[in-house]
């Protein structure tokens, strides 16, 4: 069930937070490079906005017809994102490094609350309802939610590459 595995993937990055220090979490690589912490902080409100998205999904039949760019029915064809680095909207050169530990173990504690409040509401819909993802076009609300559980494991390459390159294990 995809709500399960969001969470279990949810509790790698916990348990990765909660092993290293703040100073750890605030790290960068290079000065043009993410730390742990922005990697999180992106992660947090990227998924408040896709968990944004089912909302709207479950709320109306808009856009069902509509469909997702042939790369993203491949990615969701294989549960996965393909394994390049991606540049992201210019944006993200502004993510932020959390305020504390207790920001991001919260803000994951919440999410993790919210799927299992939206698989519930994914399951008695009446609405099939789909929005607009920037690059990849459509996607309805379990979409979204399978999406969520990608982008989370897609991260965990990044957190590999910054933990080796600041020797964390």
């Amino acid at each position: 069930m995809i709500s399960e595995d969001i969470k279990n993937t949810i509790e790698v990055w916990i348990k990765d937070v909660e092993q290293y220090s703040f100073e750890q979490i605030c790290a960068k690589p290079s000065q043009n490079s993410w730390s742990l912490g922005q990697v999180c902080i992106h992660l947090i409100d990227s998924t408040n906005y896709f968990l944004e998205q089912i909302s709207i999904c479950l709320s109306n039949n808009e856009n069902a017809t509509e469909e997702m760019t042939e790369s993203a029915k491949t990615m969701f064809f294989n549960n996965e994102f393909p394994n390049d680095l991606i540049e992201g909207p210019p944006s993200n050169k502004n993510t932020r490094q959390p305020n504390s530990k207790d920001e991001i173990l919260s803000s994951f504690a919440k999410i993790k609350e919210n799927i299992t409040i939206y698989n519930i509401q994914i399951i008695n819909s009446k609405f099939y309802g789909k929005t607009k993802h920037p690059g990849l076009y459509y996607f309805n609300a379990i979409e979204w939610l399978q999406f969520i559980e990608m982008h989370f494991r897609h991260h965990l390459r990044q957190r590999d590459r910054i933990r080796s390159i600041l020797k964390l294990n």
